[in-house]
């Protein structure tokens, strides 16, 4: 069976698919909801993509994305393993494992990534290590506080060293705050510039013919 994939609109061979129960497997044409099963070749495929049957585009709701309030910066720690650590932190930021933010401050090479507690963290460093063979340091930084601005906040916020702009995969900007005080005392100072609470990102996939 040909199979369509929804995130990108091209057909997926699922020949040879197995259905798994236990440590038995059986090859199968037709599964249903609940089946575990699984395919050859899905190197294409990541977590959270859709497989279907049907002709027009499959769309779902996303998850909200929630404010961070932990910020760290992430770093390769072997020079040899940067193709392994971009291909691991852009696949936990696309389960939502932390999210994954980009400054012009840092550089591509060091990702900021936010997280609502530190456990997340500690998820990070460990998938890095044993599923991507790509070990990781994270620095600390001093901000506890994410709003959305706009390109105009964000030049005037790239001159405040204690605060900084970041961008996250979905093209929004996000300014960092040491707290909410600091934020505050910004907005007293330039009383016209947007800066707006957190909000989710795009409310449903796009379909597969604008991807």
């Amino acid at each position: 069976m040909v199979a369509t994939h929804a995130q990108t609109g091209k057909p997926f061979a699922t020949k040879y698919a197995q259905k798994a129960f236990g440590r038995e497997r059986e090859t199968v044409d037709t599964a249903w909801p609940g089946d575990v099963v699984g395919l050859v070749n899905a190197a294409a495929l990541r977590p959270g993509d859709t497989l279907h049957s049907g002709t027009g585009p499959v769309r779902y709701p996303r998850l909200p994305h929630f404010a961070p309030e932990y910020f760290r910066e992430a770093r390769c720690a072997d020079a040899g393993k940067h193709k392994q650590f971009r291909r691991g932190i852009r696949q936990l930021g696309e389960e939502g494992i932390v999210q994954v933010l980009h400054s012009e401050r840092r550089g591509a090479q060091h990702p900021v990534l936010g997280a609502v507690g530190p456990m997340q963290f500690d998820v990070v460093l460990e998938r890095m290590r044993g599923e991507f063979n790509a070990p990781l340091n994270l620095d600390t930084l001093d901000y506890s506080f994410a709003c959305q601005i706009d390109h105009e906040a964000g030049e005037v916020l790239a001159g405040h060293r204690d605060c900084e702009v970041v961008t996250r995969d979905d093209g929004t900007l996000l300014g960092l705050f040491p707290n909410p005080w600091k934020l505050r005392s910004v907005k007293r100072q330039y009383p016209d510039l947007t800066v707006e609470p957190m909000r989710g990102i795009a409310e449903h996939l796009p379909s597969a013919a604008h991807r």
